[in-house]
């Protein structure tokens, strides 16, 4: 996120609804997209419709391009932007968690809550499980915050990992997804006789 904190005065209740301006445009575009409808979304893995893949990656590429820019024009001190420690062990375990979750109610958080935004029981449905799923978690793993804490290692990104500066990270990633566009595209052509 861009921290306009520390160009300008914001209030909390200025934040708040910032954020909800925001989240609402958000929920809007992916509704839009056809995003808040599971079909849509479970079709990547049938590789017929990686639309949601394409969205996804061109968006995080071009927040990298951005950062960047406004890093190298001195308009963002990169410092100024908090990073997620990390934790390898946790990433792995979480990504297998959601993506189960993902192919089985076909929603992510995100999805779930514009497809219950649209009326769609399903995504009220999978709205609900997280909630429930969330409150179980604050339960029963109440350790679990711990180990996180203490095996995390903070601040890791590529440049400080490799050496590398984050210029010839962004070229990378700008070719990555030029060549990750021509195959799913590919894909989508070579499966497209799975579309219902």
């Amino acid at each position: 996120m861009f921290p306009l904190s520390s160009t300008m005065e914001l209030t909390q209740v200025t934040s708040l609804g910032l954020a909800v301006l925001i989240g609402i445009g958000f929920g809007f575009f992916l509704e839009k997209a056809g995003f808040g409808s599971a079909r849509k979304l479970v079709a990547v893995f049938y590789f017929y419709d990686m639309a949601v893949v394409k969205v996804m990656f061109t968006a995080i590429v071009t927040a990298m391009i951005g950062l960047f820019l406004f890093s190298t024009l001195g308009l963002l001190d990169m410092a100024e932007l908090y990073i997620e420690p990390s934790n390898y062990p946790a990433a792995i375990l979480g990504g297998i968690v959601f993506g189960v979750g993902f192919v089985i109610g076909g929603y992510c958080p995100g999805t779930s809550l514009t497809a219950a935004a649209t009326g769609k029981l399903d995504g009220m449905a999978f709205l609900g499980g997280i909630f429930v799923a969330s409150y179980a978690y604050a339960e029963l793993f109440s350790g679990f915050d711990t180990w996180l804490a203490s095996s995390a290692h903070p601040d890791v990104t590529l440049p400080a990992l490799t050496g590398i500066p984050m210029g010839w990270w962004v070229l990378a990633f700008i070719g990555f997804l030029a060549l990750a566009g021509w195959g799913m595209s590919a894909a989508e052509r070579k499966f497209a006789g799975l579309r219902p």
